[in-house]
């Protein structure tokens, strides 16, 4: 118990260092905000990969956040970890204040530019086709480095999915920044999740093979579900301030954001799947535009309050 303190002590001053909050911090090393919270609150022991993980985001040693470079050693061939990974762990002891010697880093560190790069590759391939091998190519580094930080294909679809979830919802975040008319606000949640663009309609083959595997696994369901409690509760409170300010209609502000939600699911799907390469495919009413277009005639049919003569 006193160990796990002292790593937790260790964390929090790689933490500090770092000049973030444990929230941002938790998103950098992809897990869960709440399990480095129990972590540094001595409920929960920190993996060897997600010790790993913070050694790299905090440019400090495994072995110096367990206390010692041969209990890091120790730690992570426990863990399961390759030897390469251990091999990491067994170099000198540095603290925050003294980082390791410069050398080539990919932006915001190993961690994100593995679950960037899977994100990616599953966007182009499928979860499923998606080889620990085609990852390793794309980061130019070896299948042991991958293994190091995600020690398993779970782990690393969940870190996926999670990087996912919090990159849709700081883009949402940035795009309504400052609006304050609920009618504008909606419109732009819209038009975020019209699959337009190339970045957009990569984001959708993700959640589409995601809803796939949140079918079968009981980890990214649980994500899935977090996920879209989330982004319902935002599409629901958008509603409600519309309600107050008099844009839109008395209704039920729950009701309403899981309709709308629900058919946006429905109609990227079928954007998807008959506009390959961004063309309607000569289908017509199944493009991204008819899409936004059925959506915004949705809103204004179902929410919109009608105006005074």
């Amino acid at each position: 118990m006193q160990q796990q303190d002292e790593v937790a002590a260790r964390v929090r001053q790689v933490i500090d260092a770092a000049g973030v909050s444990a929230r941002e911090f938790a998103r950098r090393i992809v897990i869960d905000p709440s399990k480095l919270s129990r972590s540094l609150n001595g409920i929960r022991r920190f993996t060897a990969a997600e010790l790993a993980r913070i050694a790299d985001i905090g440019a400090v040693d495994v072995g110096w956040l367990l206390g010692s470079a041969a209990g890091a050693a120790a730690d992570t061939d426990a863990a399961g970890l390759t030897a390469a990974g251990a091999a990491v762990t067994a170099s000198p002891v540095r603290s925050p204040s003294a980082p390791r010697p410069p050398e080539p880093s990919p932006e915001g560190g190993r961690p994100l530019q593995i679950v960037r790069e899977t994100v990616r590759l599953i966007a182009e391939r499928g979860f499923h086709a998606v080889r620990v091998a085609d990852i390793a190519a794309a980061c130019h580094t070896s299948t042991a480095a991958i293994h190091y930080h995600f020690p398993g294909r779970d782990e690393l679809l969940e870190a996926a999915v999670r990087w996912c979830m919090d990159e849709d919802t700081r883009r949402r975040a940035d795009a309504t920044a400052g609006t304050r008319h609920a009618g504008d606000e909606l419109r732009l949640l819209i038009e975020l999740q019209t699959p337009r663009t190339e970045q957009q309609r990569r984001q959708w083959c993700v959640w589409l093979d995601l809803w796939a595997e949140a079918a079968r696994s009981t980890t990214v369901g649980r994500l899935h579900v977090e996920y879209y409690r989330q982004w319902r509760g935002t599409v629901a409170d958008v509603i409600r301030r519309g309600v107050e300010q008099g844009v839109f209609r008395p209704v039920d502000a729950d009701g309403a954001a899981l309709a709308l939600t629900a058919l946006i699911d429905g109609l990227a799907s079928q954007v998807l799947a008959t506009e390959p390469g961004g063309q309607d495919d000569g289908v017509p009413g199944t493009g991204a535009q008819a899409m936004h277009d059925a959506l915004t005639a949705h809103v204004d049919a179902c929410l919109t309050a009608p105006t005074a003569d």
